[in-house]
């Protein structure tokens, strides 16, 4: 049978289409343009639009037995076609923010946008599996700019403390969800290995590309003025209330081990998987 990934084409989405091929999966990935999708060429792309339902036909379904569902605002639609077609099993990507266990999530956009895509997939089927991962390693890349061009990257609350999470673990996480039975039922929180403060994550990155990186601390309003022209105001608040709240309490690191089998990859390996991103030859 066959497994279906959407968001095949993001970060997390390509390591799982790699690994699932390694452990010999037949893999379908869902594409608005199959052609600019640059995905192996042992998987099947198939044309296809979450959010149109007429697109979500039999070029898509027909030998699907499970489905990764990315966090798209159109899960409701690809949920109710999925679910018609008999698509059995699904993994779904979340946010650790849908568990609401800190006074930030409540109503966060986080929160907010992943709990609507969590309840499209529960409110459908019991044969689930939710993944909650905490900060993505890659929002790092926020500070590709500056650090490629020279400049020093300016942050604040510096000393608060996070475990960002590798997509590649992510998408193991995933995979092996999706190729086993035990984890149907399950919402399961995850981080990256270790907790850090914003001082050593740019720290590691520095190490990486073997030049030194300029912090400077600044207060949340100047963020919150250098930054409001391209942040969403919704996003801003969760980030800074986050950030915040890390200062005080570290985040709680929720180990991959369970479902991949090994500890995660800490973020001086992921800066060094991201070394061309800040810049390095």
């Amino acid at each position: 049978m066959t497994i279906l990934i959407t968001g095949a084409t993001g970060a997390v989405g390509r390591h799982l289409v790699a690994v699932l091929l390694a452990a010999g999966e037949d893999v379908r990935a869902v594409s608005r343009d199959p052609e600019k999708a640059a995905l192996p060429s042992g998987v099947d792309v198939v044309a296809a639009d979450l959010a149109d339902a007429s697109s979500l036909d039999d070029d898509v379904f027909a030998g699907v037995d499970r489905a990764f569902v990315f966090p798209s605002d159109a899960t409701d639609t690809f949920m109710e076609a999925a679910v018609a077609a008999g698509v059995d099993r699904f993994v779904v990507l979340s946010s650790l923010a849908a568990a609401e266990e800190f006074p930030r999530d409540h109503g966060s956009a986080s929160q907010v946008h992943h709990a609507a895509v969590e309840a499209a997939v529960t409110s459908r089927t019991d044969r689930w599996t939710i993944l909650r991962p905490g900060t993505f390693a890659n929002n790092l890349l926020s500070w590709a700019y500056p650090i490629s061009n020279g400049f020093p990257v300016r942050a604040p609350y510096v000393q608060s403390a996070q475990a960002p999470i590798h997509e590649a673990d992510v998408a193991d996480a995933a995979a092996a969800a999706l190729r086993s039975e035990e984890w149907v039922g399950h919402a399961i929180a995850m981080t990256g290995p270790g907790a850090l403060t914003r001082a050593d994550q740019v720290a590691a990155i520095a190490a990486a590309i073997g030049r030194p990186i300029e912090l400077v601390d600044i207060s949340a309003d100047e963020f919150r003025a250098e930054t409001s022209a391209f942040i969403p105001q919704p996003i801003m608040t969760m980030l800074l209330d986050y950030w915040s709240d890390t200062l005080t309490t570290p985040d709680r690191v929720r180990p991959v081990t369970p479902l991949t089998g090994r500890p995660g990859r800490t973020l001086a390996q992921w800066a060094r998987d991201h070394r061309a991103d800040f810049g390095a030859a």
